[in-house]
């Protein structure tokens, strides 16, 4: 099994790809099309914030790559964020309300509306999930690691959610295209039957 974890210059890359290890596999690091294109799974990672990621993408010519890939994508925070369409997460200097993301799925990252709640959601919190196989042996509202400011709407894709002031999407699926907006690699037992779910049913 080849597994590419994609480099966008804006991840902790290595605490997946010891996640990757855990589940008995070994994955690359790597921005070379090349190299990706022979990949059987592909992660998509991401902390910052949703320009830097997207920089990170186009700066390494991998927006054509990504969004026309027919093998398995799994997002991961900020990688899945830039899945949908947009997202409000723009600099405080910035004129524009909002940026232009991949567009894989329809619906916009907006500020998580959690009033009263500590932002960023740090920590451990519940989702409850569809039986879609990324969530094959793991129970319904089962606990995942959690660190972030911005939320994707709910909507078709959504195959997970959670509550933190409002519910959102912590789990989408569309086609060929995976994204979870917790940390599997954080997330203990829980975290790690995702990425081997991930990594053997698609």
């Amino acid at each position: 099994m080849n597994i590419c974890i994609i480099d966008t210059g804006s991840a902790n890359l290595n605490s997946v790809a010891q996640a990757v290890k855990r589940c008995g596999y070994s994955a690359c690091v790597t921005s070379d099309l090349e190299v990706l294109s022979k990949a059987d799974r592909l992660i998509l990672p991401g902390v910052g914030t949703a320009g830097s990621v997207m920089e990170g993408i186009y700066s390494h010519n991998l927006l054509d790559f990504i969004l026309n890939t027919t093998k398995p994508l799994l997002g991961i925070c900020l990688g899945m964020q830039i899945l949908a369409e947009s997202s409000t997460e723009v600099p405080l200097e910035s004129n524009t309300d909002s940026i232009e993301t991949l567009g894989i799925v329809k619906g916009q990252v907006h500020h998580l509306k959690a009033s009263g709640l500590r932002l960023p959601h740090m920590g451990w919190n519940q989702v409850e999930h569809t039986d879609h196989p990324l969530f094959e042996g793991i129970k319904d509202k089962a606990f995942f690691y959690f660190d972030h400011s911005f939320a994707l709407d709910l909507g078709d894709y959504a195959i997970g959610k959670t509550e933190y002031g409002e519910s959102f999407t912590s789990a989408l699926a569309s086609g060929n295209f995976m994204g979870v907006q917790f940390h599997p690699e954080k997330s203990s037992q829980a975290g790690q039957r995702l990425l081997t779910n991930f990594i053997n049913n698609f």
